[in-house]
């Protein structure tokens, strides 16, 4: 008989459950226990960061280079400028809704879990990073393009090893060991009363954040729908198998089979549906931008930092580039993303852990809406396709 293994989301959820459980009654010195773990998880996750940055989107913004020319730029700029739109429309809503949703007045310091609380780890190691978030992307987009410029096949194949490398490190170190991360985090909250504002947040985001991707995909498909002559709400129903199976997989590779099927349904060719779709499910990630950016503000707010449009902005957009290729290993998106939550946002390990635990909460939601979005995207490159081919074909008959 085969053994049945949770998934990362129960795992998560029973963490949370044992380290509220746990604060209640666990000593002190079996709480610092958990915090030099915590600390040490902490430590080793600043040092990877920058190394994930760089082995994930360098050799994905390599491999863009290469292909189908004028399509691959179309549907690379409509993905982008989709994710850009989910992750603007929900900094204007979260900014809007978020100051009688959430009781910023109490200034909750639960994000930084240590406030108040005497308790301190047994020990730290530190574990410097080998560069600077910022110089690893600089460095990531350098190597990239110029892989993708010159055909360079020999470092393409060690970018692509080390992205080997990488995804080993998150898949057999860093995702193992969040559900013990967590639980640090809640049992440290718990134990010093903060967690019950917390939970209390997680909730009211999660609702909030189904309600705007629900509305974020009816504007892709009306956007769609009027740039290919067809009934919005009927290619967004045609699209919900998909929908309804990324709910179950939470992988957008995973899913690419009952994407292509339902995209060719909505009247797509099959040869261009058979393009997009696959390269959306790496390079589109509209739900994953909404939840990060949700979360970010949430967790901003709520410890009283302040919050700039200027600096979400500039967040966003770099966002929709470091999360290029991030969707190929679980939980990658939030992953890329830490480098940033940490050099523009200022987010410390705390911080991070709690967008860890909120982002992967939710990370059905987000995986579904962002392959769902593939298939509005590609109507609309079918249909430049379609017109594009008519003027070719006139141009050659005159």
């Amino acid at each position: 008989m085969r053994k049945q293994h949770l998934g990362l989301l129960p795992k998560i959820l029973i963490a949370i459950a044992l380290g509220i459980g746990a604060g209640l009654f666990f000593p002190d010195w079996a709480v610092r226990i958990f915090l030099t773990i915590n600390g040490l998880f902490g430590n080793f996750l600043n040092f990877v960061i920058p190394l994930i940055i760089l082995g994930l989107v360098a050799p994905g913004i390599a491999e863009l280079g290469r292909g189908a020319g004028r399509l691959l730029l179309i549907t690379a700029f409509l993905a982008y400028g989709f994710t850009l739109f989910s992750g603007f429309f929900t900094y204007f809503t979260c900014e809007a809704v978020y100051p009688w949703l959430l009781d910023t007045s109490a200034g909750m310091s639960a994000v930084d879990a240590t406030a108040g609380n005497a308790l301190k780890p047994f020990f730290t190691v530190e574990m410097p990073p080998l560069m600077e978030v910022m110089t690893s992307l600089v460095l990531a987009f350098t190597l990239g393009l110029g892989m993708a410029v010159i055909d360079g096949k020999r470092l393409q194949g060690v970018m692509e090893e080390f992205r080997e490398i990488i995804n080993a490190v998150i898949t057999s170190v860093i995702i193992p060991l969040l559900p013990l991360y967590i639980f640090g985090i809640f049992l440290n909250m718990t134990q010093s009363g903060e967690v019950a504002g917390v939970m209390s947040v997680f909730i009211k985001i999660i609702v909030l954040i189904f309600i705007m991707t629900v509305v974020l995909l009816v504007v892709q498909f009306s956007i769609a729908g009027l740039t290919g002559g067809k009934n919005p709400f009927r290619l967004l129903r045609n699209m919900l198998p998909a929908y309804m199976t990324a709910l179950g997989t939470q992988s957008s590779a995973a899913t690419i089979p009952v994407t292509l099927e339902q995209t060719i349904k909505n009247r797509v060719r099959p040869e261009i549906a058979g393009f997009v779709v696959p390269l959306c499910a790496t390079i589109h990630l509209s739900g994953s931008t909404m939840k990060i950016v949700a979360c970010s503000l949430a967790i901003l707010l709520m410890s009283g930092m302040e919050v700039h449009f200027g600096q979400f902005a500039g967040f966003i957009l770099m966002l929709g580039i470091a999360m290029v290729a991030a969707p190929g290993v679980p939980g990658g998106a939030i992953m890329a993303s830490l480098g940033l939550l940490q050099s523009m946002l200022g987010f410390d390990e705390t911080a991070q852990g709690l967008m860890i635990a909120l982002y992967i909460a939710m990370d059905s939601f987000g995986t579904a809406t962002n392959v769902t979005g593939d298939g509005a995207i590609a109507v609309i490159v079918d249909k430049i396709a379609t017109e594009r081919s008519c003027n070719t074909h006139s141009q050659k008959s005159e």
